[in-house]
């Protein structure tokens, strides 16, 4: 019997997010527009350059559980934390959402993960992301009956860095695949293409959605140009959801072929979270018997949603904008 709609796996992060100018990111040699790993020193080193900052609950997959459960989708997330403040507001952030989160805090080791996201004028976020208890997360932490329970498995290529995280991906594909369900996948970031694109490849062949945005799709398969990357999903036999930004999106599966345009918004605030929430409002619409073009049109809607403001999770509620849109 399934219980949640969609059951993500994912590095369990707090967010910390500020406005800052081109300048700052030269002064603390932060990369632009990408997410960079750092360790614990830098993380605080930045945690006391950003000044005024927000702490919002996030990571990828967990951002987009909170983005089903604002559509009414039943979801659950499976991620380390660390009992500590930052774990334990983590925690509250899900089940305030209504998502349900029972993986085991740590007692001991890493502090709870956090990502420092510079947000520039023109609405891009530079990721400065320190893993934390996120990489503690082991495959005694994987509840079979748990997941079981879901029509949809979600992973974020993020989660792909460290061996006993891997494995924990490992047993929940077996998990859900021997239940009847679906596997969906991420590319993340093109950092994270760039780091394990051998590893992305042979998962193709076990999962049925892909997620990835333009320069994400281009860098799997090490192409310039948009087209050429779609025409490599052609033989693949999944469900390609490729995102390009104000271009709209992408869907395709086999000979079915969807283009659609993004909706729009008055002000881009911060693009932290689009991709998230696109998948978010994807999903929703796979589980609940939608067509792809109109599982399309409401991640598109989610994605308009999030860049609309600052932070990675909506604020104001996706199942209303869709009914008043008549997606739903």
């Amino acid at each position: 019997m399934q219980r949640y709609d969609v059951a993500g796996l994912g590095n369990a992060i707090v967010d910390v997010i500020a406005p800052a100018d081109d300048a700052f990111l030269l002064t603390h040699n932060i990369a632009k527009g990408v997410m960079t790993l750092v360790d614990e020193f830098r993380a605080d080193q930045l945690y006391g350059a950003l000044g005024e900052a927000q702490e919002i609950a996030g990571g990828s997959a967990a951002n987009t559980m909170a983005g089903l459960a604002s559509l009414g989708g039943k979801g659950l997330f499976v991620g380390k934390v660390k009992q500590d403040r930052l774990g334990e507001r983590f925690a509250e952030s899900l089940d305030t959402l209504g998502v349900r989160y029972s993986t085991p805090m740590a007692e001991a080791g890493p502090a709870t993960a956090c990502c420092m996201i510079v947000v520039t004028p023109d609405g891009h976020r530079s990721m400065n992301t320190y893993l934390g208890a996120s990489r503690e997360l082991t495959p005694s932490d994987i509840d079979e009956a748990e997941l079981a329970g879901a029509s949809v498995l979600y992973l974020a290529g993020y989660s792909c860095s460290a061996p006993e995280a891997k494995a924990a991906i490992e047993k929940a594909i077996g998990i859900v695949k021997g239940a009847g369900g679906r596997v969906a996948f991420t590319l993340s970031d093109p950092f994270c293409v760039g780091r394990w694109r051998a590893e992305f490849f042979a998962l193709l062949q076990r999962i049925d959605i892909l997620f990835a945005n333009e320069e994400e799709a281009k860098a799997l398969f090490e192409v310039q140009d948009f087209d050429l990357a779609l025409q490599e999903f052609g033989g693949w036999p999944g469900i390609a959801a490729l995102t390009r930004s104000e271009k709209g999106c992408v869907i395709a599966r086999g000979g079915e072929l969807h283009v659609l345009d993004a909706v729009p918004v008055s002000q881009v605030i911060d693009t932290t979270g689009a991709g998230d929430q696109f998948a978010a409002g994807f999903l929703y619409g796979l589980t609940h018997g939608k067509d792809l073009a109109t599982s399309g049109r409401l991640g598109a809607l989610a994605a308009a949603e999030v860049i609309s403001h600052y932070g990675a999770r909506p604020e104001t509620s996706l199942q209303r904008l869709a009914m008043e849109t008549g997606l739903l």
